[in-house]
């Protein structure tokens, strides 16, 4: 590691070593034919897919299921909507890491402070800390569908997942998650066996619309759904991940197609459990009367088949086990960056004890809470979905920030379509989010009316900004050329020696207001979370 790199941990330099194969530091050949390509993409496919089957984790499962359980097929449409947005925000930490070497939360701190940075870290921390109880939810009611007692099968869920972390060698941890990853497949015979109504199908794909009409219930959980396909972990976890893996700007057209192809199966994952569930209920008392993951096990059993029950149990167990591992690693990944910890997979116990520490300690703490008994596990899991979308919006925010920031990423800077794009995936999270503040403070609003008359006014806010924007950069200095070799050599030099960049009065204001919000919007899908569980009892 030369003085001037900004790389933190000397472990992130070296030889590539993927589960399916090896690229050494040295190799910088060309890829001239389609069998060395394709060699090179399975070395350093990985980090994209495996993030991306972590986001279909047992919040997931459980949210998607639900979707089909309450609203039949007709919230399919927000899968389609919601794969370029994964693609967008993925692509861009990939950048960000294989450019930097640095992880998401050291480069919030260093570029805009310790406020900043522990408003952002300690939004992930409480996010993800109830995102892994969620997982084991998940564990606990995949163990009770097939009589296992939840004292038995949720510490032995933490045991698997402590043992597959602490080796000390990165390509070992790779290849255990790759056999869940390929565990998760076994959403395709769900679906082929569920026996979904295809026309039903078709038309919940391509006409937006939601059954029995848009309440705050149904925009609490189109939140949840965006929430947990779009999460902010994963933004944290991509970007240590391709770090920890020691994929550089030359091989990052491969992490981009490994990111590409993990969007495509995380959503055809999604969209298979929201099918199978609406062919289950719809037409049954169970229709509109969700309770959580096991009774749509159950439902499945009934209706359909015990074996289409029991795939479903396997997938929810499978998807557990990859989404605690994703988020309770992410959450490590940033304790190190913010305390300057070592932090890598490659490294051993003795070498990084308090990285693998608190991996420890948040799954053995995650595990126990989940035995506390009577408590309403599928609100909890709804919930926790919900705040994930409502924190995103800031997340994505200082993403774009750091993408735009020429010291941080050089020609890797976003273009201007992308941060349109980005613009754009931020106001409509905020429209949902503020919908569901707003009918939780007004419960008998008309919903479709708020919905129109909240997109009306965010579009012309956005026209405005973008107005704005186009404006203000017209004057702006032309950034010359940048040839090929160099932006594939080009590496963000140590934060030490960059200046911190000056920030607007308006964006402080914008920044303080957006922060504050989230803390008000918090509050309120707590207060939504309550009169759910009691409405239930």
């Amino acid at each position: 590691m030369t003085p001037t790199s900004a790389v933190l941990d000397e472990a992130h330099l070296g030889d590539i070593h993927g589960a399916f194969g090896t690229i050494r530091l040295s190799d910088v050949a060309p890829r001239r034919t389609w069998r060395r390509r394709l060699l090179t993409l399975a070395a350093i496919v990985g980090p994209g897919i495996i993030v991306m089957v972590g986001d279909n984790d047992a919040g997931g499962v459980s949210t998607y299921a639900q979707a089909g359980q309450n609203f039949g097929y007709s919230l399919l449409w927000t899968l389609v909507l919601l794969i370029p947005v994964l693609i967008v925000n993925q692509e861009m930490v990939v950048r960000l890491g294989a450019v930097t070497g640095v992880g998401h939360a050291r480069l919030i701190k260093e570029r805009f402070g310790k406020f900043w940075a522990w408003f952002s870290v300690g939004d992930l921390f409480l996010l993800n800390f109830l995102t892994i109880s969620t997982e084991f939810i998940g564990i606990s009611l995949a163990g009770q569908y097939f009589g296992f007692s939840p004292y038995l099968v949720v510490p032995l869920a933490a045991l698997i997942l402590i043992g597959i972390t602490v080796t000390g060698n990165f390509r070992r941890w790779e290849r255990a998650m790759f056999v869940f990853v390929a565990a998760s497949l076994l959403v395709l015979p769900l679906l082929v066996l569920s026996h979904p109504d295809p026309g039903a199908a078709l038309q919940g794909f391509v006409r937006p619309s939601v059954q029995g009409g848009f309440t705050s219930n149904a925009a609490l959980l189109i939140i949840a759904i965006v929430g947990t396909t779009v999460a902010p972990w994963q933004l944290f976890f991509q970007q240590s991940n391709v770090i920890d893996k020691r994929i550089t700007p030359r091989w990052l057209e491969y992490e981009k197609a490994d990111t590409v192809i993990g969007a495509f199966v995380v959503v055809i994952g999604a969209a298979c459990i929201m099918m199978a569930s609406a062919s289950a209920f719809t037409g049954t008392a169970g229709f509109g009367q969700f309770d959580n993951a096991r009774g749509v096990a159950q439902g499945l059993a009934s209706h359909i088949h015990p074996v289409v029950g029991s795939i479903f149990a396997l997938l929810l167990f499978d998807a557990s086990i990859v989404g605690a591992s994703a988020v309770t690693l992410a959450t490590s990944y940033a304790f190190g960056d913010i305390f300057g910890l070592r932090h890598s997979l490659h490294r051993g116990v003795r070498e990084a004890k308090l990285f693998y520490g608190s991996y420890t300690a948040m799954v053995a703490l995650a595990a126990a809470i989940v035995l506390i008994p009577r408590a309403p596990l599928g609100i909890i899991t709804t919930a926790v979905q919900a705040l994930a979308g409502i924190l995103l919006p800031s997340a994505t925010v200082f993403l774009v920030l750091l993408c735009n920031d020429r010291a941080v990423l050089g020609p890797w800077v976003n273009k201007a379509w992308l941060n349109a794009v980005a613009g754009f995936i931020v106001t409509v999270l905020l429209l949902l989010s503020l919908v569901l503040v707003i009918t939780t403070v007004l419960p008998s609003i008309d919903v479709t009316k708020l919905v129109v008359v909240l997109a009306s006014v965010m579009a012309v806010l956005l026209v405005g900004g973008g107005l704005w924007l186009w404006i203000s950069q017209r004057g702006a200095a032309r950034v010359p050329p940048v040839s090929r070799a160099e932006r594939v050599n080009w590496r963000m030099p140590a934060l030490a020696l960059l200046e911190r960049p000056a920030w607007s009065l308006a964006r402080r204001i914008a920044m303080i207001t957006l922060s504050g919000y989230l803390v008000v919007a918090v509050i309120l899908l707590a207060v939504k979370a309550v009169e759910l569980t009691i409405g239930r009892h």
